[in-house]
């Protein structure tokens, strides 16, 4: 393990670029805060944005254009709920949309009864959906997603080809997943990031889910940077860190890598000279 004090040199080809966000707030983050019990109610099955937060992806969105950022980002990741899609399609979608019969929309007008007109799948990063990053399964109303196809017809130009069963079939009603099993499964989704080809990835998902896979990481750090990571996210906060896959877990080799020696010639080291000079100035009583 590093000493927390030095600093790590990795092969860039063995890492990733990743700006993780937290879903805008939602109908259930409201109330949740007032009263944790309020996220047992089915009023708030599949939670969606409030005005309040429609108006934090809209800023977050500036950010991201005027940062330069949104010309970076290879593809968005979001887990498949009604409130993280709504978050990546508001800050990483395309301008307002115009009807046209060759290109989808990625959100379609009043969608989750956000009150927002259609956005553009023009321009932008793909948008997929992956179920390995949502939030804490089960139990909690506003933590179980509707079906895939609810989502297809909301949300025609994200990608959902990821997700194996068109009905929720992760959420259970009366189990909960442990801490330590959403931190399980944060591993397998970072892990997962790797077999990407992309290098620079955007992620929208859950505080709770960020909270507890993030909290695997920087032990080797000094104590406020693994601070700086695994701190709770605020709604619609952006967080840009680098990933590196110290297992070779991904199979990626360097774009930017070199090899050297064309045409081919001489190129022994100079410290390679230096040993063999020493081995011709030795006895050979001495080198046996």
């Amino acid at each position: 393990m590093d000493n927390v004090g030095s600093p790590s040199l990795f092969p860039l080809h063995r890492c990733k670029t990743i700006h993780l966000v937290r879903h805008a707030q939602g109908i259930h983050n409201v109330e949740g805060d007032k009263n944790y019990k309020a996220y047992m109610s089915p009023e708030y099955f599949d939670a969606h944005l409030t005005p309040l937060g429609w108006q934090q992806v809209d800023n977050l969105r500036k950010h991201v254009h005027s940062s330069g950022l949104i010309k970076k980002i290879d593809v968005v990741i979001t887990s498949p709920l009604l409130r993280t899609i709504q978050t990546a399609v508001g800050v990483f979608g395309g301008e307002g949309y115009t009807d046209r019969m060759d290109v989808l929309p990625l959100m379609v007008a009043n969608a989750g009864n956000s009150s927002r007109a259609a956005i553009s799948s023009l321009d932008c990063p793909p948008i997929l959906a992956v179920e390995l990053c949502r939030e804490h399964l089960g139990v909690h109303p506003c933590d179980k997603r509707r079906s895939i196809s609810e989502y297809q017809c909301l949300f025609p130009a994200v990608d959902f080809s990821l997700i194996e069963s068109d009905d929720d079939s992760l959420w259970k009603a009366d189990v909960r997943e442990t801490k330590e099993e959403v931190a399980a499964r944060g591993m397998n989704f970072m892990n997962w990031l790797f077999t990407r080809k992309e290098k620079e990835i955007a992620i929208v998902t859950h505080s709770g889910f960020l909270f507890h896979t993030l909290g695997a990481f920087g032990n080797d750090c000094h104590p406020l940077v693994k601070k700086e990571i695994s701190s709770h996210f605020a709604n619609c906060e952006l967080r840009s860190m680098v990933i590196v896959d110290r297992s070779m877990v991904g199979s990626d080799s360097s774009w930017t890598n070199y090899p050297g020696k064309i045409p081919s010639g001489i190129d022994l080291p100079s410290d390679g000279v230096d040993e063999k000079n020493q081995e011709k100035d030795t006895p050979n009583s001495l080198q046996k």
